[in-house]
């Protein structure tokens, strides 16, 4: 590992010195340079890509406007896609002279690696951690409808017609909130001190949220192959400029909004489904205008309860709806026509086709995650 790290930083010194972050271009220069290390030659390809990596992050947020450091590994480890081989639930990788170090793989691993359709293609291992990248053959899920997934601060709505289901995700502003108090409390004078610290309790929130989200999507991306349907999701970008200091909000509200853990649900429910085959579609914002206030059985706008919050009224319908609920099925409806659309199919005008009456009441199944 110590090999790689130095053949590493050796490649990001000569790419910064010629200006190079491309792989075929890193490679010409670089290759020769590692003469002098030992141990099987493929580690020396694997230590340019590496730097190669680096390097392109490096100038990708350069072309972006943020300032960055001089790139440099600090800490060992050892990345390879050639060589090494798993036999009897070992991980036996090659160090030279035809020798192979042993490293005792988990259970839960071997239980993975050992399904048929799944292939491992490289290794990554550090002073404490070892990580397998493995890939998987699959078939589309055939889909025979569509659920919307709204994102909400405390809840997330996935549903269509047919029944929503609402998740609680109270307690993931509840752990922010709480990070939050505790990170503000600390008042020692220390800039490095206070930045360990920080780091240990961000930490500790991000894996606390990340299991309770775990859960949940889980659950959403099960239901969709259960039910052979697509996940819709509505785009939400630059979210985190609406909620900064001078914006007139107050500093407890930017604190939640900016706690909003939109992109970890929508990420995990992504890996989720491409491992099970269930196709995901993200919708454009232009093509989610006005879900949360279109009522979905004829189409007119919707109208503020202005006792009851969260509900709202349709004067043609004369049925009250939940916002969330109306927005995921508006999110479904839209998403069905664009997955037919991309598919080459006969799309139908949806939200024109007549649609017996809702019971609103008995449209909503709720869930509230556990720690």
């Amino acid at each position: 590992m110590r090999d790689f790290r130095s053949m590493s930083n050796i490649c990001i010194d000569i790419g910064l010195r010629n200006d190079a972050s491309t792989l075929k271009r890193l490679s010409l220069l670089s290759y020769h340079e590692l003469e002098n290390f030992s141990g099987p030659s493929y580690y020396k390809l694997c230590a340019i890509s590496k730097a190669a990596g680096i390097l392109a992050a490096r100038k990708k947020s350069l072309r972006r406007g943020h300032a960055t450091k001089t790139p440099h590994m600090k800490a060992l480890s050892l990345t390879s896609c050639y060589g090494f081989k798993i036999t009897d639930g070992i991980l036996r990788i090659p160090v030279g002279n035809k020798r192979f170090e042993g490293i005792q793989l988990t259970k839960r691993t071997n239980e993975t690696i050992s399904t048929p359709s799944v292939r491992v293609d490289s290794f990554t291992l550090t002073e404490r951690s070892l990580s397998l990248s493995i890939s998987k053959e699959i078939q589309e899920l055939p889909v025979t409808g569509t659920v919307g997934v709204d994102r909400n601060l405390r809840n997330l709505t996935v549903g269509n017609e047919d029944g929503v289901t609402y998740y609680d995700l109270t307690k993931t502003g509840q752990i922010a909130e709480a990070t939050r108090q505790i990170v503000g409390s600390f008042r020692r004078n220390d800039v490095k001190v206070r930045g360990r610290i920080s780091g240990k309790y961000g930490g500790r929130r991000k894996r606390r949220i990340a299991q309770l989200l775990h859960k949940v999507s889980k659950d959403v991306v099960q239901n969709a192959k259960r039910n052979h349907t697509a996940i819709v999701f509505e785009e939400i970008r630059d979210i985190r400029y609406l909620y900064r200091k001078g914006n007139g909000q107050g500093r407890d509200y930017r604190g939640r909004m900016n706690g909003w853990s939109f992109g970890e649900v929508k990420r995990q429910i992504e890996y989720k489904a491409a491992w099970d085959g269930v196709p995901v579609i993200t919708l454009t914002r232009a093509a989610t205008r006005g879900t949360s206030v279109t009522c979905f059985q004829c189409g007119e706008r919707l109208q503020e309860n202005g006792q009851l919050k969260g509900k709202l009224w349709c004067s043609k319908c004369r049925t009250m709806f939940d916002r969330d609920e109306v927005a995921a099925v508006n999110i479904a409806r839209r998403g069905r026509l664009r997955f037919d659309r991309s598919k080459g199919e006969a799309a139908e005008a949806m939200v024109s086709v007549h649609t017996p009456p809702v019971d609103a009441s008995k449209l909503t199944t709720r869930h509230e995650p556990t720690t």
